[in-house]
C-alpha cells in the first residue's frame, strides 16, 4: 500500500496562493513514494476526520497567514498577518487525529508554528528587527545555515557533505521565507535547530521516549518534526530536503500496510 499523506490547502483566503504552493508539497511527497491527499479547508470537521482516517501521515504546509496570537495568549502585533480560522481548525483536527493514533507529522514554515501552538507553545510575531533576513523568499535557494543538534532525528537525516560539523553542531544550508518563528516550544517539543547568527529557532521535534533506546538517536513514540524552512522548494538540489520527505513517507508506511 502506498502511504497516503494528508496535506491541507495552505489557506482559505487566497486560491491563487494555493494553486502556486500546494503542488510543490504534493510533488515532494509523490517523489518520495507517497500519495498526497488534499484537505479542503471548506470541509466540515466530520469530513476532514473521515479523510484523515484514510491517510497514514500528515504534512502541514506553509501559509501567508499567521496563527492567531490569542491562541497562545498574546496581543496581536501590528506586523502579524490576518489569521485564517479555517486553516487553524483544520490543523488542530489533523493533529488531534495524528496524536491519538501516533501517525507521523511534518510541519513546514507556518506548519511548524501551527504545530507548536497546538502543543501549547508560543511564537515570535515579527523577526524583522533581527540581522538575518528571514523573509528572503522563494527566489533565494540558500539564505543562511541552520545549526542542528547532533543527537536529533533531524541530524540523522543529514550527510556530512551537505551538513558538515562545526563547533559540535551540524551546519545545514537552508532557504528562508518567514517573519515569525517558534518562541517557547510546546509541551514535549525540543529545539533541534537554530540560526547561528541570531538564535532564531529553525526546527523542533518530539522529545525522545526514554523507553525506546537508540545509541546515536533516541526515538520518540511518534515522528513529529517541524522545520521553519521550505524543503519542498529544494527537493531537487538538497539531499536533506529529500530525506525529510522520505522519512515522513517511511514513517507512514506501517499505517498504510495496516490499512
Amino acid at each position: 500500500m502506498t502511504p497516503r499523506i494528508a496535506i491541507p490547502l495552505p489557506t482559505s483566503l487566497d486560491l491563487p496562493y494555493n494553486q502556486r504552493s500546494w503542488p510543490a508539497y504534493a510533488t515532494a511527497i509523490t517523489r518520495s513514494g507517497g500519495e498526497p491527499i488534499a484537505i479542503d479547508l471548506a470541509n466540515s470537521p466530520s469530513e476532514i476526520l473521515a479523510i484523515a482516517a484514510t491517510c497514514d501521515g500528515i504534512l502541514l504546509p506553509g501559509s501567508h497567514s499567521d496563527v492567531d496570537p490569542a491562541l497562545y495568549g498574546a496581543d496581536r502585533d501590528p506586523a502579524s498577518a490576518p489569521a485564517d480560522p479555517a486553516r487553524e481548525s483544520t490543523d488542530r483536527l489533523l493533529l488531534d487525529h495524528a496524536e491519538k493514533l501516533r501517525k507521523p507529522v511534518l510541519g513546514i514554515c507556518y506548519g511548524v508554528q501551527s504545530l507548536n501552538v497546538w502543543r501549547g507553545g508560543s511564537l515570535v510575531q515579527d523577526l524583522t528587527p533581527l540581522p538575518v533576513n528571514h523573509s528572503a523568499g522563494s527566489k533565494v535557494a540558500i539564505a543562511h545555515t541552520a545549526q542542528i543538534s547532533r543527537d536529533s532525528i533531524l541530524a540523522s537525516l543529514l550527510t556530512p557533505e551537505e551538513a558538515p560539523e562545526a563547533d559540535g553542531f551540524l551546519r545545514l544550508p537552508i532557504n528562508t521565507s518567514h517573519h515569525q518563528s517558534v518562541a517557547a516550544p510546546g509541551t514535549g517539543l525540543r529545539i533541534v535547530a537554530r540560526c547561528p547568527d541570531d538564535g532564531v529557532i529553525e526546527a523542533v521535534e518530539l522529545e525522545p521516549d526514554d523507553s525506546v533506546f537508540h545509541v546515536e538517536h533516541p526515538e520518540p513514540t511518534q515522528f513529529l518534526l517541524g522545520v521553519q524552512w521550505h524543503p519542498e522548494r529544494t527537493y531537487e538540489i538538497s539531499a536533506a530536503s529529500r530525506a525529510i520527505f522520505n522519512r515522513l513517507v517511511a514513517e507512514a508506511q506501517p499505517f498504510a500496510t495496516a490499512r
